[in-house]
């Protein structure tokens, strides 16, 4: 019933499919190195919605947390339940566009032996339209515009609304760092590519252990830090995880306990 936890829950949730189909590429990968074209198509497009989810969600819980400091009166008015659910529609609708739009063009130019085929699933491979690279190169900028203005806004209002209150300034300050470093490793993806290039024209026989490294450092990194930065330091989720570890020693160690 709380919307930040809505929003965290999705978070989670999003870090999840993306962590899962991850692994599930990385795996497949090595295991037999190509795949069909139209699993691999499946995978990328639920693997770059995530990616895309993410920078989106971060900047919708910086509004709320911002509605929150600034705004503690009409918090409860302004953040209802079912808007963080509409919200996480609207993240869902322009990711999803972002990359559907780039299998309608797919559908529409290949032939449908290319879809029988099997290539080494990454989306340049699957996706080959050469209008691909500048439509990602213009959404991606906007989209980093985007959240780092709305980021920087919400937190220097946060900032400035602690000051005001010392008590909780020190815990805000703290809160914007770890916040601003999430997002930084979270905007890592969209270095993905000219990384990945970069080091393949260093290194043009080692693609499968660049794309590996590559990923465990922009994908999978940033995904380890959420549960800590919205997590650990929840005075609530702090409070449960309490009650559940207590609860797994007694069970553990009922005569210890006793």
């Amino acid at each position: 019933m709380n919307p930040r936890y809505i929003l965290y829950i999705h978070l989670v949730i999003n870090d999840i499919i993306l962590l899962t189909i991850f692994t599930l590429i990385q795996v497949l990968s090595y295991a037999v190195f190509t795949l069909n074209v139209s699993l691999c198509i499946v995978l990328v497009i639920f693997a770059v919605t995530a990616s895309v989810n993410n920078p989106l969600t971060l900047a919708i819980m910086a509004v709320e947390c911002y509605i929150a400091v600034c705004f503690p009166l009409r918090h409860v008015q302004i953040c209802t339940v079912k808007k963080p659910y509409a919200a996480i529609g609207a993240i869902w609708m322009l990711s999803s566009f972002y990359i559907l739009s780039d299998l309608f063009v797919t559908l529409a130019i290949e032939p449908m032996a290319f879809f029988h085929s099997k290539v080494f699933c990454i989306t340049p491979m699957v996706f080959r339209h050469p209008s691909r690279e500048e439509k990602r190169y213009i959404f991606n900028i906007v989209l980093m515009v985007l959240v780092w203005f709305i980021l920087l806004y919400t937190y220097f209002m946060i900032i400035s609304a602690a000051k005001a209150a010392s008590a909780d300034a020190k815990k805000a300050r703290n809160t914007v760092l770890l916040h601003g470093f999430q997002l930084l490793l979270c905007l890592l993806t969209y270095a993905y590519n000219p990384i990945m290039q970069s080091l393949l024209l260093l290194f043009p026989n080692a693609l499968r252990d660049i794309r590996f490294s590559v990923s465990i450092l922009v994908h999978v990194l940033p995904r380890l830090i959420s549960p800590v930065v919205y997590g650990l330091r929840d005075k609530t989720f702090r409070k449960y995880l309490k009650t559940l570890f207590c609860a797994n020693r007694a069970e553990t160690h009922p005569q210890k306990t006793t």
